[in-house]
């Protein structure tokens, strides 16, 4: 049974029916519909922490998706559940492959950006400057192309580039 019928939540339920309603009336290829309906899945089970199954429709979704925009944002939400699972590596590849399908994605850009400046903090625990350096450089790299797409978010890692210098900006918005 799909995770769509299977909402106990009253909220849920009505938000699948109103989708599933939507989805009958949009003007799209079968194909699309089919990817939409595994996308939501996929969602659903993400949000209830089922990461093996929402990554199991969104691998569904992936296969039959072929507008780019849709695909990012697909393959944007597999990096999140790779990020979640600590599996940065994987999680970095899903994140460019979103970022190759569209390139205007803020949230890829910056949680490439959180995953660098992790492994800076992490060479620097360990006492290793000039890898940290790098690291941060490349997490600062990533934020500035977040924060120029989407000038009023991300106000941590502006505060952050400012105190560090990796800007010369003093306002981003």
């Amino acid at each position: 049974m799909p995770r769509s019928q299977r909402n106990d939540n009253f909220i849920d339920k009505s938000f699948t029916v109103m989708a599933d309603i939507i989805l009958k009336m949009m003007p799209a290829k079968n194909k699309a519909k089919e990817a939409f309906a595994y996308y939501r899945d996929g969602m659903s089970a993400q949000s209830d922490g089922e990461y093996a199954e929402a990554l199991e429709n969104y691998y569904e979704a992936l296969k039959l998706e072929e507008d780019p925009n849709d695909r990012s944002y697909i393959l944007y939400n597999i990096g999140l559940i790779h990020t979640s699972n600590g599996e940065h590596e994987k999680a970095l590849e899903y994140y460019h492959q979103a970022l190759e399908e569209n390139a205007n994605l803020p949230q890829a850009l910056n949680n490439i950006a959180v995953i660098y400046h992790y492994r800076g903090e992490q060479a620097k625990e360990a006492g290793n400057g000039d890898e940290a350096d790098q690291w941060y450089d490349k997490a600062a790299e990533y934020w500035l192309q977040a924060i120029r797409l989407a000038p009023n978010n991300y106000i941590e890692a502006q505060n952050w580039l400012k105190t560090t210098g990796r800007s010369k900006a003093d306002i981003f918005f």
